[in-house]
């Protein structure tokens, strides 16, 4: 407007004359009750995950990741970020019958490429899969080892709020430097300055004292919680996509300390706590899957006979600046679960198959608890009485979970996803759970529990 124009009144002083009119005070109870009818709509949209795929996860220890006394070192090189990305876009879009035109927006989940790879700015690396992506609305997400899971819980939001197709990528590179130096660059993840000094391997070292702290709280022996990780490994060795699909792991040698299964932290409290076969894997790979509204589906010729919805999505974060106020609780996963439990209208006594974020042979205790399969202190019996098993009362992290199917960091909440999604589908071959399940739980965590997605999904609309 002009300078010599008269000022417009403000919209507060604006509003407030109008609703003093008659007219408008008759109309004003109307307006507000076709807002709440929009908010209503919004959150009654139905999501739905239509298709979805992963990567094989490589690092060490696979024979098939190469390193310098690899036979094929020099003659092929490892897959890249620029694979992983395209592979499992391309296989989620392949899984879904949908064409890269049909999506929407885009969510990247990546945690530290600029580290690692040297790389950021991963919104903008989805075209690699397919041109039809190029100028889609498209966001890298970052939250730690919770970054795919905040992916999809952003996706889950624009679905509800009008949009009908999303594509939710997971990818992580971390085996391009040391462990040493990998663990550096994985201690963004916590408060530096306050936790970097216990060890050089900064996580290992806090989940190391999460250890101490439950098996001396709850009287818990070496050999009982290695139930957890021989678990793990048991069933990675049924999934042909595992990182650690080719090792083996027994009860004996995952209960004590060994050359081959070393306490490898330098921090001499933490030191005895820890062993190799306790910790997930520094994993490369990919995840994606995509999702879309009632109205998406029939644009691309299903049903919702044909997905798996998603009941709850829901996501927490605690204070990244103070250590945990009881290290034998996962507090901000338990904020996440139960305002889950609670959209969904379901309980964990009817979840039949879940993905828990085992970071930690400890941490799949803690999860389990926190997500209310086990009472506090009892998680660590679910893998010991079997009853997390693939037969078992709670079938939990079917495909090895982080500690043997991997930890791509980025990928891992995608890959829950998909992973529960293939369980729903009967997909899962050598691991799947005998009665297919019909309502399953994803719980990715951040950090030292610092963020926390959890997800339930069902397929219940199907039967």
């Amino acid at each position: 407007y002009p300078r010599s124009s008269p000022p417009l009144p403000s919209l507060h002083v604006r509003t407030m004359l109008a609703v003093t009119a008659p007219a408008a005070r008759t109309a004003l109870p109307a307006l507000l009750a076709t807002r709440a009818g929009f908010a209503t709509a919004a959150s009654a949209r139905r999501v739905y995950v239509v298709g979805g795929h992963s990567t094989r996860f490589l690092g060490k220890g696979h024979p098939e990741f190469i390193h310098k006394k690899h036979p094929d070192f020099g003659k092929r090189e490892n897959p890249d970020i620029k694979d992983y990305i395209k592979d499992s876009i391309q296989g989620a879009l392949t899984a879904s019958g949908a064409s890269a035109a049909q999506v929407e927006k885009v969510w990247v989940g990546n945690f530290a490429g600029e580290l690692f790879i040297e790389q950021g700015h991963l919104a903008a690396a989805v075209t690699v899969a397919d041109p039809a992506l190029l100028y889609k609305p498209s966001m890298r997400v970052e939250g730690a080892c919770a970054s795919g899971g905040l992916a999809f819980a952003a996706a889950v939001d624009a679905v509800r709020a009008g949009m009908n197709i999303g594509l939710v990528c997971g990818a992580e590179v971390q085996n391009t430097v040391s462990a040493r130096e990998g663990g550096a660059f994985l201690a963004r993840a916590a408060d530096f300055k306050r936790e970097r000094v216990l060890d050089d391997f900064t996580f290992p070292a806090v989940f190391a004292l999460r250890m101490k702290m439950y098996r001396t709280e709850f009287n818990v022996s070496e050999k009982e919680i290695a139930s957890i990780s021989m678990k793990a490994y048991g069933n990675a060795n049924k999934n042909p996509l595992a990182h650690m699909h080719f090792a083996k792991m027994t009860l004996e040698r995952a209960s004590a300390a060994s050359d081959t299964n070393p306490n490898f932290l330098s921090n001499p409290e933490l030191k005895p706590w820890l062993k190799v076969s306790d910790c997930s894997q520094v994993s490369d790979g990919g995840s994606a899957v995509i999702i879309a509204s009632e109205e998406g589906l029939r644009a691309l010729g299903k049903s919702p006979a044909d997905a798996i919805e998603v009941l709850a999505c829901e996501y927490a974060a605690g204070d990244l600046w103070s250590p945990p106020k009881d290290w034998c609780q996962m507090d901000t996963t338990v904020h996440a679960a139960r305002r889950a439990f609670d959209k969904a209208h379901v309980t964990s006594r009817d979840i039949q198959v879940a993905e828990v974020h085992d970071c930690f042979s400890v941490a799949e205790a803690l999860m389990c608890e926190a997500v209310g399969f086990a009472e506090r202190g009892k998680g660590y019996k679910l893998a010991l009485d079997g009853e997390s098993n693939i037969d078992g009362r709670i079938p939990t992290n079917t495909g090895g979970g982080l500690i043997a199917f991997g930890h791509p960091v980025g990928a891992t909440g995608v890959k829950q996803i998909v992973e529960v999604c293939r369980q729903m589908r009967g997909e899962c071959g050598e691991y799947q759970v005998p009665k297919v399940p019909s309502l399953g739980l994803c719980a990715n965590m951040g950090g030292n529990d610092k963020t926390s997605v959890v997800s339930i999904l069902s397929s219940r609309h199907a039967q």
